[in-house]
């Protein structure tokens, strides 16, 4: 099984376990934040959604919170998860196009560190903006698996900072 560390709308286990993505495979292990400094971004225009979706980049000083799910290795790929007539997290990532994928050190809330996989955007655009349903699905896994509201709040002030157009919304969020 793979550890994935999950930041933005894979939060949520009812997105990342839709027909759409792993139908029900990935399974919750527990929250986690990055050991290394990085930031919440909407960095990368997502074709899908129409709209900025998230990214995770280095910040002094900041860390990232989010879900760590375990996923059969078959999943993770796109030659072996096509083999068996599934979607790979690849695929679903945009692995080579939009994202990279790569191993990071994640720190669980019993202060053990492990590497987990996730999913870095590969060409950083300042300027795109991220929608209000997108923003959401970060929120809503982001409670689902009791992240503080420390974060939540900061996650919504990069929201509304990225797009100032949907800040009432996400301050309602």
């Amino acid at each position: 099984m793979a550890i994935m560390f999950q930041y933005g709308s894979n939060c949520s286990d009812s997105e990342i376990n839709s027909k759409s993505r792993l139908c029900g495979d990935a399974q919750f292990v527990d929250i986690a934040e990055t050991v290394e400094d990085f930031e919440l971004a909407f960095n990368v225009q997502s074709a899908g959604r129409g709209c900025a979706a998230s990214d995770i980049v280095r910040k002094p000083g900041s860390k990232v919170y989010g879900v760590l799910y375990e996923v059969p290795d078959y999943l993770v790929e796109r030659k072996t998860a096509k083999a068996r007539r599934r979607k790979s997290f690849d695929e679903i990532e945009g692995e080579g196009t939009n994202y990279n994928r790569e191993m990071i050190k994640v720190r669980r809330p019993d202060g053990e560190v492990v590497l987990a996989l996730t999913y870095t955007v590969k060409c950083p655009k300042p300027g795109l903006k991220t929608n209000i349903d997108y923003v959401r699905h970060i929120v809503c896994g982001l409670r689902e698996h009791r992240i503080s509201d420390e974060y939540i709040a900061k996650v919504k002030a990069i929201a509304a900072a990225n797009n100032p157009g949907i800040a009432a919304e996400v301050e309602k969020l």
